[in-house]
């Protein structure tokens, strides 16, 4: 029986640690908070379970917008510029990694096998846990003004049909009969059946956590600083309340995995993207589906909670404070989508949330063997599909440390490509 620790307790880091207690070993989750707790990104995404999300946020001609994202502190992507300056190297990549359609088409190539299927997967691992009512797929909305709206992002709609993606093209008509509670200035929708939504991430992940520990794993509220490695072998992970004996190890850390990837052999370039939401309870609204507005760029999506607003991305480091006018910009737009959201809204009705995306420039997750010890295993920088890309990460990370074949080619996620 192997001993293997999981480093982090997000849905990825215990969608890893399932698989590995299916295959039989012996697992220990480090993680600092409480798995589904609010200070986690698990906790406050979009909730969307996307298999079209393989469009990557770099774009050719990006370059453009750079200093609009500097000048704009509430645009929809921005720039801190107090943090330019550590931020210059991943910008830089960040810029040339969607410089060409040819580079925006091999990134859609090698997400897509992570994110194929995620809504199935993601049930079955719900029905495991109990909370199978938390996977839906009605599908995913997204809107746009007008048709020639939607034909400006000709590159990732090809992008996505390239992958496999399909789609249903709903008129005026057709998406008012569909969607009623949308503000009537969207005359042209795009809707995809295959895509999904976990209802309540937090409470997925909590359950996912239960679950783990039901089938044998062990939590240790702790956190990971290292490792402890002889004549190239994996002896321990070292926390901040002493060693974890093992043999094996995942890095499943987030924003936090890139010193851990640096005691592990790879210094990875990793940023993390700041996300916002609001959540309105009880918005005297029912939308029927999960929806992206194009003008907007935010998650429109219900919740036991209530209707949140995902989105923004805000570059500024893991320590900065939260710019909460960021969540209110969310909500304020939230009224151009829904007209019939109240005017007034007392604000015990609105909870707005911080958390950190882990990205990498590419839009590619870090996922493989490191170089400094084959005994530890990368698993981190998931960016906007951490949520979608779990599951399947957790088989990718169960057969390295089996030594089976992972199922497909892991070569586009190597921390090495960083050097």
């Amino acid at each position: 029986m192997t001993r293997t620790v999981v480093i982090g307790g997000g849905v990825v880091g215990l969608a890893c640690a399932i698989e590995l207690l299916r295959d039989g070993h012996a697992v220990t989750v480090v993680e600092p908070g409480v798995p589904g707790g609010e200070q986690a990104a698990s906790y406050g995404n979009g909730t969307l379970l996307n298999p079209s999300s393989v469009v990557p946020m770099s774009s050719p001609g990006l370059w453009k917008k750079v200093p609009g994202y500097l000048m704009d502190p509430l645009g929809p992507l921005t720039i801190r510029w107090s943090y330019l300056p550590r931020l210059l190297p991943w910008l830089r990549r960040f810029v040339q990694a969607g410089s060409t359609p040819a580079k925006v088409a091999a990134t859609g190539r090698a997400l897509q096998p992570l994110l194929a299927n995620a809504p199935a997967l993601h049930r079955a691992l719900a029905e495991e846990a109990g909370v199978a009512e938390l996977i839906t797929r009605q599908g995913v909305l997204f809107a746009f003004p007008d048709r020639s709206a939607f034909e400006a992002e000709a590159l990732s709609w090809k992008t996505r049909r390239d992958n496999g993606v399909k789609w249903l093209e709903l008129d005026a008509d057709e998406l008012r009969q569909r969607e009623p509670t949308l503000d009537r200035h969207y005359t042209f929708a795009v809707l995809i059946e295959e895509n999904g939504q976990c209802r309540d991430p937090g409470a997925y992940v909590a359950a996912l956590a239960a679950h783990a520990v039901a089938q044998g794993a062990q939590i240790v509220r702790s956190g990971a600083t290292g490792f402890r490695i002889e004549a190239g072998r994996l002896r321990a992970v070292t926390t901040r309340d002493g060693e974890v004996a093992c043999d094996k190890a995942v890095i499943a850390a987030g924003a936090w995995s890139k010193v851990l990837a640096a005691a592990a052999g790879d210094k990875v370039v990793l940023e993390t993207e700041r996300g916002y939401h609001a959540v309105i309870s009880d918005p005297g609204i029912e939308p029927r589906y999960p929806m992206m507005p194009s003008d907007g760029k935010m998650a429109c999506v219900m919740t036991p909670a209530g209707l949140r607003l995902a989105g923004q991305v805000e570059l500024a480091g893991l320590d900065a404070a939260p710019n909460w006018k960021r969540a209110e910009v969310l909500l304020a737009f939230a009224r151009k989508v829904y007209p019939g959201l109240p005017a007034d809204l007392p604000p015990e009705r609105v909870k707005l949330w911080m958390g950190h995306r882990p990205s990498t420039p590419d839009g590619l997750p870090c996922l493989g063997l490191a170089s400094g010890c084959a005994d530890v295993v990368h698993a981190f920088g998931h960016g906007h599909v951490g949520l979608t890309a779990a599951a399947t990460t957790g088989k990718v990370v169960a057969a390295l440390v089996a030594g089976r074949p992972p199922p497909f080619d892991l070569a586009p996620y190597a921390a090495t490509r960083f050097r």
